[in-house]
C-alpha cells in the first residue's frame, strides 16, 4: 500500500500518536522541537522552516516547524490541524507578525488567504508535505474540486517579507 492508499484506521492511529485535541502529544512536542531546531538551522529539506510568533496569552516566543509551500512565485503556510491550531490562534492575535527561520531570521507578515483561493495551495501542500498528508481527507491526486470542498477548514497564510 502506498502512502496515498494508507488504511484510514492506520492514519487515525498515527495522528493520535502525535496529536490529540488540536494539540501535540508529548511525543509530538518532542518531534516538533527536534524538527524546529533542525529547520531553524536551514538544513534540508529546504521546504521546512521554523515559525516563531508571540504567544497570545503568555507573550513568550512560540515556535513550530512548518512546511513552506511555493506556488506561482508566492510562499504560503498551511495549518494541517485547521482553525484549532495554536499557531493559527497566535498568528491571528499578533496581526500576522511572525519570524521565519531557515538559517537566518526573516521577519514576515502572514496574510490570511480567503477560502476561495486556498484549493491550489492545499493541493500543493498535500503533494509536498508528506508528514502532513494524513491530516487531509483527500488524496494527493484528488481533483481541485475536492480541495475546494475542504478549503474553509484549513487556514492558509501568504508569507510577505517585512
Amino acid at each position: 500500500m502506498s502512502r496515498v492508499e494508507r488504511d484510514p484506521a492506520e492514519q487515525k492511529w498515527i495522528m493520535r500518536l502525535f496529536y490529540r485535541g488540536w494539540r501535540p502529544t508529548r511525543l509530538g512536542r518532542a518531534v516538533n522541537r527536534v524538527q524546529g531546531w533542525w529547520s531553524g538551522l536551514g538544513l534540508p529539506p529546504k521546504l521546512m522552516a521554523r515559525l516563531e510568533m508571540r504567544g497570545r496569552s503568555s507573550g513568550r516566543v512560540r515556535s513550530i516547524p512548518v512546511v513552506i509551500v511555493s506556488l506561482d512565485s508566492e510562499r504560503y503556510l498551511v495549518s494541517m490541524l485547521g482553525e484549532g491550531s495554536d499557531w493559527v490562534k497566535n498568528v491571528e492575535a499578533t496581526g500576522g507578525d511572525a519570524v521565519i527561520r531557515q538559517g537566518r531570521r526573516q521577519p514576515v507578515r502572514l496574510v490570511r488567504v480567503p477560502p476561495e483561493g486556498r484549493a491550489p495551495i492545499l493541493r500543493e501542500y498535500v503533494r509536498v508535505a508528506m508528514s502532513g498528508r494524513q491530516h487531509f481527507p483527500v488524496g494527493v491526486d484528488a481533483p481541485l474540486e475536492e480541495y475546494e470542498a475542504i478549503a474553509d477548514r484549513y487556514p492558509v497564510y501568504r508569507i510577505e517579507a517585512m
